[in-house]
């Protein structure tokens, strides 16, 4: 899927200047999109991702600035921003670098020096987009655990069976004959290795995979609710609320 970047400008000359510019650049591996004044932003921004927002500050009935923070206050993936302006004056860049932008361009724009910038720009989104990747995938508690998990004995033993058995129907019993213990003891073992019982160890490595699924993957929701496990989506979608406060759908669209 391409990325899209987006170019906000109420001079349309500027406008297509730039849009002529990025489109050179990117060869059609970016989605080069126009809006002329904030609400139009705006817009563009609740109907599609917008990955790199490129924008005037002096513009009429809504300053570019003024989008931003309304922007920011209206939408959950705030783009990685780029802003221009004709003014030099210092509080333009405070207040925007306290908003979040990454830069301050000062008009006319030499072409090579917006490029080099949309680049840089696109690298820190880039790392923003992995970085939310890995936020939304990792478990804390199971991260936690891992990192001081002893790398002998049974409790590796177990761990390594349950993650190797995931998309299979997964017993306490099962795991405590795999390391040869008893399964009362097993379970109240596990829990203070873990500090989590067997059952939410379980449940919490399914939703760990599910979820590097859902957005590494076109699988469809069915197929993976086998893939970790559950006989039927419309558990896995109930367990997976429960955890994570949304649908597997919306989470992916998120």
């Amino acid at each position: 899927m391409k990325k899209n970047i987006l170019l906000v400008d109420d001079e349309p000359i500027t406008l297509q200047g730039l849009k002529k510019t990025l489109e050179s650049w990117a060869k059609g591996t970016y989605e080069i999109l126009t809006a002329h004044d904030g609400e139009e932003a705006m817009e563009v921004c609740k109907q599609q991702m917008v990955h790199l927002l490129i924008t005037d500050i002096s513009m009429p009935e809504m300053t570019g600035l003024e989008m931003l923070k309304a922007l920011k206050q209206s939408t959950a993936s705030f783009p990685v921003v780029i802003i221009i302006s004709a003014y030099s004056e210092f509080k333009y860049a405070k207040e925007a670098i306290e908003i979040g932008v990454v830069n301050y361009l000062l008009k006319p724009i030499k072409k090579d020096k917006l490029i080099e910038e949309v680049e840089k720009a696109l690298e820190i989104e880039e790392k923003r987009h992995r970085f939310n990747l890995i936020e939304k995938v990792v478990d804390e508690r199971l991260v936690r655990f891992k990192a001081e998990e002893a790398s002998e004995g049974p409790l590796k033993k177990a761990v390594d069976y349950i993650e190797k058995h995931i998309h299979q129907p997964l017993t306490l019993k099962e795991v405590a004959n795999h390391v040869h213990l008893n399964p009362s003891y097993f379970s109240v073992w596990f829990k203070e290795q873990t500090q989590i019982t067997f059952s939410e160890y379980v449940t919490r490595s399914r939703i760990q995979k599910a979820k590097g699924l859902l957005l590494n993957s076109n699988l469809s929701v069915n197929e993976i609710a086998e893939l970790v496990g559950y006989s039927t989506s419309k558990y896995f979608i109930k367990i997976f609320k429960e955890y994570e406060g949304v649908t597997p759908h919306k989470y992916k669209k998120d």
